[in-house]
């Protein structure tokens, strides 16, 4: 396994995942959402080829936050992983993150 890449953290710093203009009005993030959002961030930005086409938005639906993670094409196959291992895993995660932070949370990988 690689190191994780050093460019993520100057990217995050210049090209947020969300933008806070996509919020609506009055919206602001959460500590909680901004660490979800980071830990999402972390994970896909380090399994795909092409990390500058990595983005996650924030969706309400009903009562949870829906992280929706939009990768290049190219990369689809390595977030989903084989037979939907790796989207298991991250989901996985996200319900450790739900359970100590009271949040209910979802994730769709879309392209």
């Amino acid at each position: 396994m690689s190191a994780p890449r050093d460019e993520f953290a100057a990217d995050a710093a210049v090209n947020p995942a969300v933008d806070p203009a996509d919020l609506p009005q009055g919206d602001e993030l959460t500590i909680g959402q901004e660490r979800v959002l980071e830990l999402i961030s972390y994970v896909v930005v380090n399994l795909v080829s092409h990390p500058a086409d990595v983005t996650v938005d924030i969706l309400h639906r009903q009562d949870r936050d829906v992280y929706q993670v939009k990768v290049n094409p190219e990369d689809l196959g390595r977030v989903i992983g084989k037979g939907g291992q790796t989207a298991r895993a991250l989901r996985v995660l996200l319900t450790a993150v739900s359970a100590r932070t009271d949040q209910r949370i979802g994730l769709d990988i879309v392209e």
